[in-house]
C-alpha cells in the first residue's frame, strides 16, 4: 500500500512538469467550437476529454446503533486517486468524472469507558457530473453531485481497554462495501486544481440488520487536470 501512495504522489510532482508541453493558454472548455460551413455539413463536434490526479485528506466518522461500532469522533486519513472526465455532449459545460482513489476512512468511539478506533481503507469509485462554470480564460468553479461506490480493503478495529485489535472487515467488525451519495465543489486555474466535498454513506456496512452502521466523510483534495 506504502508504494502505491509513493507511485501516486511521484504522478502528482511529475505532471506539472509534463504538462508545460501541452497547452499553454488553454481556453475555457469547450475547447472544440465546429467550424464556419458554406454548405451542410455532417462532421461530428469531438468532445473534451480531461485526466487528473488528486491528493489530500478525508475526516471521517462512523455512525452505529450498535455502541460497539459507534465511531462518531472524527478520524484524519489519507485520500489519494486518479480521475478522468469525459464531456456529457459537445459545446455543454457539463462532464461525467469518475476515477480510482484509496481513501483512509474509520472514526473514534468509546464504550463503558474504552476508547475504541476504526481505521476503514478503501478503494473508491466516485460517479458524479460536473458543471464547470468559468470566471475567465483561466479560472473555473465546478460543483459536482453524484455518488460513490468502495471496497474495503484493509483496516484495524482496536480495542483500548482490553488490548485487542482486529481486522475492521470480519464478522465482528464490517462489510467491505459501502456507496452513497457525494457532493461538492471544485476550482480550477490554469492546470491547478482543488475541491472540498462531503461523502453520504448510504449502504449499511454492519452485519446486524436491526442496527444501522453509516460512514461519512469530508475530503479535501488538491491536484492537476491535464
Amino acid at each position: 500500500m506504502k508504494k502505491m501512495m509513493m507511485i501516486m504522489l511521484s504522478l502528482l510532482l511529475a505532471v506539472p512538469t509534463m504538462a508545460q508541453y501541452g497547452r499553454r493558454h488553454p481556453e475555457p472548455r469547450p475547447r472544440y467550437a465546429p467550424a464556419r460551413q458554406t454548405a451542410p455539413s455532417y462532421r461530428r463536434v469531438p468532445t473534451d476529454v480531461y485526466y487528473g490526479v488528486r491528493i489530500g485528506a478525508a475526516f471521517s466518522t462512523v455512525n452505529s446503533d450498535d455502541p460497539y461500532l459507534d465511531g462518531g469522533s472524527m478520524r484524519t486519513g489519507l485520500n489519494v486517486g486518479a480521475a478522468i472526465g469525459l464531456q456529457v455532449a459537445p459545446l455543454t459545460p457539463i462532464y461525467f468524472e469518475t476515477g480510482l482513489s484509496y481513501v483512509e476512512k474509520g472514526g473514534t468511539g468509546h464504550v463503558d469507558g474504552a476508547k475504541f478506533t476504526y481505521s476503514l481503507n478503501y478503494l473508491e469509485m466516485p460517479l458524479v457530473l460536473k458543471y464547470q462554470v468559468f470566471v475567465d480564460n483561466m479560472l473555473s468553479i465546478q460543483p459536482f453531485l453524484g455518488g460513490y461506490l468502495a471496497v474495503g480493503i484493509d483496516g484495524k478495529i482496536k480495542d483500548f481497554g482490553n488490548r485487542h485489535a482486529f481486522s475492521s472487515f470480519g464478522d465482528e467488525g464490517f462489510k467491505r462495501f459501502d456507496g452513497g451519495i457525494r457532493v461538492g465543489c471544485g476550482l480550477q486555474f490554469n492546470y491547478l486544481y482543488a475541491e472540498v466535498g462531503y461523502d453520504f454513506g448510504l449502504a449499511n456496512i454492519g452485519h446486524d440488520n436491526f442496527d444501522t452502521t453509516r460512514t461519512g466523510s469530508l475530503f479535501a483534495t488538491i491536484g492537476v487536470n491535464f
